[in-house]
């Protein structure tokens, strides 16, 4: 495991860890599938990934047998370095917008 991985489970409750360590070392899993794998209630689990998706150490997505599942897997290291940078938003591509040269326009 790699260091900033650790930096960033260190804050979290044993309950997110011992969640994270089951998704990176066995692959995806249902929330159904972690409470039997890490035998916490499905409430603790549902918390601990939570957590780890706020992190973002754990992502979500839908169960290709069942659309009304979700199934959740660890993010690898490399894919989580850009998710610390901030995100442009809106209101700075407005700024943006309005720093840029306007056009002039001719009225008849």
């Amino acid at each position: 495991m790699d260091e900033g991985t650790r930096e960033l489970l260190e804050p979290l409750p044993p309950s997110a860890k011992l969640v994270y360590y089951v998704l990176d070392a066995e692959g995806r899993f249902d929330q159904t599938g972690l409470a039997e794998e890490t035998r916490l209630s499905t409430r603790t689990v549902r918390f601990a990934v939570e957590k780890l998706t706020e992190v973002g150490l754990v992502e979500e997505g839908l169960c290709p047998r069942d659309a009304r599942r979700s199934v959740y897997q660890a993010v690898p290291p490399a894919e989580r370095d850009g998710a610390g940078e901030p995100e442009a938003t809106a209101e700075s591509a407005s700024d943006a917008e309005a720093d840029a040269p306007t056009a002039a326009v001719a009225e008849d």
